[in-house]
């Protein structure tokens, strides 16, 4: 008996069934090019890094980790953005389904089911072919893969909220500048927070980017960092998820039953 109830399921197999027709136009974007940025990045750049001796690890393995959990936010993002939008306005997707002998989580855990296939599917292949490269230092490395998990549940599920709320979609492209940008420069993917001015370091502690990026840095390299901060970072993201996932039930009821 499958531990996914089978509404959920079917939902998540409408998705999937879709991307099968799509998926080579997401291969460059999801898969390619952040390789490729971090290979070129992490060996090119990390010479120079490395030279400096002020990394007591290989800059590679500094960013690869980084890359990760940055990459897991940008496909959470994408995925409760427009494709979320469009079902609500212009496909009317949901309000089919909701005639359809299927309720409101259903519906919203099928929708996330597949975005978390996307986001650790695409992680997963992002973690294997970076470890070629000595971008992964432990086989505790694998626990990247449940935190990419943990890391889109958390971005995505206030974004499936609003993105059930609104009416026009330039709310994303402000959204995409104004807080996904500045996560990705700020929350210690490239470089180490501790070089940022001290009056910004509250900021970053907020974003849910930066626990996950210290959980997946810890989990790939040597140091594993302190069992109650990696403690910290889970808890705080499973709170982003669970107040999301709130939101976002209860956002779906109320556009769905108008």
């Amino acid at each position: 008996m499958s531990v996914i109830p089978q509404p959920t399921l079917s939902v998540f197999e409408f998705n999937f069934v879709g991307y099968l027709r799509t998926w080579r136009g997401s291969v460059l974007s999801s898969f390619v090019l952040p390789v490729l940025f971090v290979i070129g990045f992490g060996l090119s750049v990390g010479t120079l890094v490395n030279a400096s001796g002020k990394l007591s690890i290989p800059y590679i393995a500094f960013v690869v980790p980084g890359m990760i959990a940055s990459t897991a936010m940008q496909i959470a993002f994408g995925e409760a953005t427009f494709p979320v939008a469009a079902k609500f306005i212009w496909m009317k997707t949901y309000f089919a389904q909701i005639a359809a002998p299927l309720r409101v989580g259903d519906i919203l855990w099928g929708d996330m089911l597949f975005m978390l296939f996307r986001a650790v599917s695409t992680t997963t292949v992002f973690l294997l072919i970076t470890s070629f490269f000595g971008g992964v230092q432990s086989w505790w490395g694998l626990l990247t893969i449940p935190i990419c998990a943990l890391i889109a549940i958390a971005i995505s599920a206030p974004v499936y909220a609003v993105a059930a709320k609104i009416e026009n979609t330039s709310y994303f492209a402000f959204m995409q500048r104004f807080v996904v940008i500045p996560m990705s420069l700020f929350a210690g993917v490239y470089f180490s927070v501790s070089r940022l001015p001290g009056w910004l370091h509250p900021l970053v502690y907020v974003s849910p980017l930066y626990h996950g990026v210290e959980l997946c840095r810890n989990a790939t390299t040597v140091n594993h960092g302190n069992l109650l901060d990696n403690a910290g970072h889970v808890a705080y993201l499973g709170l982003w998820a669970a107040v999301g996932l709130w939101f976002a039930l209860r956002q779906f009821r109320r556009r769905l039953s108008d």
